[in-house]
């Protein structure tokens, strides 16, 4: 698999370089944004590191450009650790946010992980299992793994995918925001608010008329999030 590295610190990116081969993984080098992007359009890329703070484009313009057309993961790494700074990242459309300084290895724990989620339940999948879930208009087809709402497409980034297909096939149940986590993410929740609250958000923007009066992917006070009950199609 193909992983870009997008970070103007030659030294950081080189270490990471070291690790991700060792892994067995073909790296591809970008200095900022600007490269990034050319990197994507010229590359098979399956997920894309990304420090924020570059030269000529940053971090968070290139991801917003990149979400335009792709959905691939992106990990954002960044010396700021403020969580405005992480919900900031999330917002833009990463998938995870990774402060530095970093241990290497967890780096890596997080590429494997996000890969694995990707190549299971995203783009690279490609089984025919002929499973649909509904709920009123909302489709999800988990052999395409596409979403639809009311015959409308909906793009929606590999994490967004993973939470509202695990809520759809769970729909009806209540699950706490560290439930979530800890089934979509598949480790342990630690102030995981944040980080799922971001996605939750920009899963109702994508699926919802109205995002703030929900039809589909509903708040429960004091509890957490269910979507409603659906029917299932094989």
């Amino acid at each position: 698999m193909n992983i870009l590295i997008c970070d103007d610190d030659r030294e950081i990116s080189r270490a990471i370089e070291i690790y991700l081969r060792n892994e067995g993984y073909h790296v591809i080098q970008a200095r900022d944004g600007l490269e990034a992007l050319d990197a994507v359009k010229k590359n098979d890329i399956h997920l894309i590191l990304m420090d924020v703070m570059m030269p000529h484009m940053d971090g968070i313009q290139a991801t917003m450009q990149i979400r335009q057309e792709k959905n691939i993961p992106i990990i954002m790494l960044s010396a700021k650790a403020e969580d405005y700074d992480k919900i900031n990242g999330l917002n833009v459309g990463a998938d995870d946010y990774v402060t530095k300084p970093f241990n290497p290895m967890e780096l890596v724990a997080r590429v494997k992980s996000q890969l694995r989620r990707y190549t299971d339940l995203g783009s690279l999948h490609k089984e025919e299992s002929g499973d649909v879930w509904r709920s009123g208009g909302l489709t999800l087809d988990d052999a395409k793994k596409s979403v639809e709402v009311d015959g409308r497409p909906v793009s929606l980034t590999p994490t967004e995918y993973r939470i509202l297909l695990f809520l759809v096939k769970n729909a009806g149940r209540v699950f706490s925001i560290e439930q979530i986590y800890e089934k979509v993410w598949d480790e342990p929740a630690y102030n995981p608010e944040n980080t799922v609250a971001v996605h939750i958000r920009h899963i109702r923007e994508k699926i919802e008329i109205d995002p703030g009066n929900p039809q589909y992917l509903k708040v429960v006070w004091g509890t957490g999030y269910k979507v409603e009950k659906y029917q299932r199609e094989v």
